[in-house]
């Protein structure tokens, strides 16, 4: 496995992206679908859209936090 691939799973990154993608998860949905969840509508709820506003803050963070890492061991 690359020095990057280690950085990106490893587990102080992945409970970074992990708490950054529920904080900004929840934030986004309520935005976004919070009509829908507040007067409990669950069927009118994009359920593909609700994931994804969990998926991509994990994915974002957790690049950015590898990233990082990589680049204050290489310098």
């Amino acid at each position: 496995m690359n020095e990057f691939s280690q950085l990106f799973w490893s587990k102080e990154v992945v409970k970074r992206g992990l708490k950054v993608a529920i904080i900004v998860g929840i934030a986004l949905n309520l935005i976004n679908q919070g009509d829908e969840i507040c007067i409990g509508h669950f069927d009118q709820i994009n359920w593909i859209k609700f994931g994804l506003t969990f998926i991509v803050p994990y994915l974002v963070s957790t690049y950015s936090s590898a990233q990082a890492k990589r680049d204050a061991i290489n310098n």
